[in-house]
């Protein structure tokens, strides 16, 4: 049995020890906001937060977050508040969506530890997630809107 904190509620779940958490997440727990992308752990389409440090679900065996925090999009916020989601809407990101919960979630991780990020420092933390239709202009700017937010 593996105990999570996802989404700041504690649950226990029954699965095979290597299974990915992307898995647990979406197949077991039905969670389907964290997608499934390459499976290697090199587009970030999968991406959430592990204690608050962004982290690929889908390269991560349920066995190593046993007893830790997890944050999914959905647990980003109740109510879709967060600034990053604000910052999102209001700069009209997504195109086709996909990859935009992964790219939501690293960017609050970036500003969870980076308040006021540079051009440089977002270009650098966010290069892990592929966006096939090419928004990063938007997601960059988004990224700045949600930095000048009040939390």
């Amino acid at each position: 049995m593996i105990e999570i904190t996802l989404n700041n509620k504690n649950i226990s779940v029954d699965v095979e020890p290597d299974m990915p958490l992307l898995y647990v997440l979406r197949d077991e727990l039905k969670l389907k906001g964290t997608k499934f992308g390459c499976g290697v752990g090199q587009c970030g389409a999968c991406t959430v937060h592990l204690n608050g440090q962004a982290i690929r679900s889908c390269i991560t065996p349920i066995s190593a977050v046993n007893k830790q925090k997890i944050t999914t999009i959905e647990g980003l916020s109740t109510d879709g508040d967060h600034k990053v989601q604000k910052a999102w809407r209001e700069h009209k990101v997504p195109q086709c969506g996909y990859c935009q919960s992964g790219q939501m979630m690293s960017a609050a991780s970036l500003l969870a530890n980076n308040a006021s990020p540079s051009d440089e420092e977002v270009v650098e933390h966010m290069q892990g997630n592929i966006c096939r239709c090419g928004t990063y202009k938007r997601i960059k700017k988004a990224i700045h809107a949600a930095a000048d937010m009040e939390s």
